[in-house]
């Protein structure tokens, strides 16, 4: 399970160092991860295994539907399949990089069976957004939530 947000940086070949406590689980098939991008404007980082009945349910959504069509090309279309290397590094495609405006420094953010990675600015932007919660109320399925 992913848990945790890290401050992170791309180095200048815009690779990511994952942190040591996750490299094992996240790189379960053969040191391979698959990063994409999210409607939110971030990217996802899922395991091979984690990843692959995301896809085929999102590939299975009817061609001709509009919405099902720009998901399609989101998800799948941005779909990376990367290696770690020795070091525990993986690369964020240039391609992937520009569409989230990742910079040097990021924040990896556990999601349990993932990660989602943020561009500092936008993740300081979520961080407002979390907050606001406090106020506005909290979202369906959570009102009987107890911390």
């Amino acid at each position: 399970m992913f848990q945790g947000a890290a401050a992170l940086s791309l180095d200048a070949k815009g690779r990511l160092a994952i942190p040591a406590r996750h490299r094992d689980a996240l790189a379960v098939q053969d040191g391979q991860v698959v990063i994409t991008a999210h409607p939110h404007r971030c990217l996802l980082v899922y395991p091979v295994p984690a990843w692959i009945p995301i896809r085929d349910q999102v590939l299975a959504a009817p061609s001709f539907n509009e919405h099902a069509a720009m998901l399609k090309r989101l998800l799948v279309g941005y779909a990376q399949d990367e290696a770690l290397d020795a070091a525990g590094r993986v690369l964020v495609a240039p391609s992937l990089r520009q569409f989230a405006q990742l910079e040097k420094q990021v924040w990896l953010v556990g999601q349990g069976s993932h990660f989602e990675l943020w561009s500092d600015a936008r993740w300081q932007e979520q961080q407002e957004k979390m907050l606001a919660l406090a106020t506005e109320g909290l979202p369906p399925g959570f009102e009987s939530l107890a911390l």
